[in-house]
């Protein structure tokens, strides 16, 4: 098992990539705290990872606030152990695919909270326990947005800094054996994707998944266990000598150019 005897630590945990990634995690012998903003949202989710053997708790938190973030470690230490990977992947875009002159205040700071304060925040407060235990790994949620203009204002900027932090974290943490590496997913079926698409269609905007498809060279949309494959990468040893990376898996989207003329 890639990792057998580990403590994982994963936000958003209540769907999409983060629950995949949870149960793949836990599978592959890591015991996981599950974070998402009630207990109730990841209870199914831990209830299906105590049904195969696993271990797991759930923790109801704000990533965005000190006190939470702090609630977040210290649960994990005294009834995990000291963690071994970080999986920073929640995240939000409150700002409904409207023009930047559009957006109101109040969504892009929620979308810069969520997305780049949060997993600041954890960092933050986590490491320390990482450097008792001996080094482990961190893998950051960011997007191909961080580098072409596939979503908003907020969220594309707030990516951007996620690769930049990830970077800078990766260079002070390297000396206490902790790799940190930005995992930078493309179109995925994720439920805040869906999300997406029903605001866009209640605006009368085009929400056609054929036309994503012409986008991605594979031809599909990738899956939250996609996404979870290569976090489990980035999270095992397989890894070793990966810091400071973004992990661009995207289904050939950039490559591409994402223009829709592909026959």
């Amino acid at each position: 098992m890639k990792l057998a005897n580990k403590i994982a630590i994963i936000t958003g945990a209540a769907g999409g990539m983060g629950q995949a990634a949870a149960i793949l995690f836990a599978r592959e012998g890591a015991k996981v705290a599950l974070v998402d903003l009630t207990e109730s949202a990841v209870a199914p989710t831990v209830d299906e990872i105590t049904k195969q053997g696993g271990k797991a708790i759930a923790i109801g938190a704000d990533i965005t606030r000190t006190d939470d973030v702090k609630r977040i470690a210290e649960r994990t230490v005294a009834e995990l152990g000291l963690p071994n990977v970080l999986f920073n992947n929640a995240g939000v875009d409150t700002e409904g695919k409207r023009p930047l002159i559009d957006i109101s205040e109040e969504a892009f700071d929620r979308t810069v909270e969520v997305n780049l304060k949060g997993p600041w925040l954890m960092m933050k407060y986590v490491v320390p326990h990482m450097i008792e235990a001996g080094g482990g790994s961190i893998i950051n949620t960011a997007s191909i947005g961080a580098f072409i203009a596939v979503s908003t204002a907020g969220y594309c900027a707030a990516k951007a800094g996620v690769v930049a932090m990830t970077r800078v974290a990766a260079v002070e943490l390297g000396r206490y054996k902790i790799r940190v590496n930005a995992l930078c997913p493309g179109a995925t079926r994720t439920p805040m994707a869906a999300q997406q698409r029903a605001e866009m269609a209640a605006r009368g905007m085009s929400t056609s998944s054929r036309s994503i498809d012409r986008m991605l060279v594979l031809g599909r949309m990738g899956e939250p266990e996609d996404m979870a494959k290569m976090a489990l990468f980035l999270a095992s040893d397989d890894s070793s000598y990966a810091t400071g990376a973004p992990f661009i898996i995207d289904g050939g989207w950039m490559s591409f150019g994402g223009v829709e003329t592909r026959s």
